[in-house]
């Protein structure tokens, strides 16, 4: 199959919808949206999520050290939306949007409530990438509503309904269903 060169570009699929919790100097809850990241690490486990100095959560994850990821629903698709076009320098973002801030058990970072999955992370390590900064941060803790677990206790993605983002077209995809299963389903080659 012939492959068109489209040039450089900030292009993975999927992007995560990762919404970052931090606190800034005062103590205010802040969210921010970002699709750059994803886990980094088993042992320990961890996760890498990149922002933009110019970003209030840059500064916030700088001071504070600790931060919270929270997985959106596709039911709350349009709020995280918000959390990435509203700045904190000037908006409570929870205010707006109605949703609740919960302070993380085991770090000084909020997350949101409503959303069904949350890791607790502190920070690692950071990593200078031009525009961007890598934070790392080891997952201390990770929260599931008990409404999208199965019926084997693990999280299930068609209950959680988390979505991705397309940054070509700038638009957010849901997921369809089970395809294979992981580790298996390779067994069938060269049978």
């Amino acid at each position: 199959m012939t492959k068109r060169s489209i040039g450089p570009r900030t292009l993975l699929y999927p992007h995560p919808d990762l919404i970052i919790g931090t606190y800034d100097t005062a103590g205010r809850p802040d969210v921010m949206a970002a699709a750059w990241g994803g886990i980094c690490s088993s042992r320990p486990p961890s996760v890498a999520v990149s922002v933009q100095k110019s970003r209030q959560t840059y500064a916030n994850l700088i001071e504070q050290r600790e931060f919270t990821i929270s997985i959106p629903s596709a039911d709350y698709v349009k709020e995280a939306d918000y959390f990435g076009i509203a700045s904190g320098r000037d908006t409570d973002k929870f205010a707006a949007t109605g949703l609740t801030p919960v302070k993380g058990d085991l770090v000084n970072a909020p997350y949101v409530g409503e959303f069904p999955v949350v890791l607790e992370c502190r920070l690692l390590q950071t990593v200078e990438i031009g525009l961007h900064t890598q934070f790392i941060g080891e997952i201390l803790d990770v929260k599931v509503d008990e409404s999208v677990l199965g019926e084997d206790g693990k999280p299930d993605i068609e209950k959680i309904r988390p979505f991705a983002y397309d940054s070509m077209r700038q638009e957010y995809y849901g997921f369809s269903g089970v395809l294979a299963k992981a580790f298996s389903v390779g067994k069938e080659v060269n049978r």
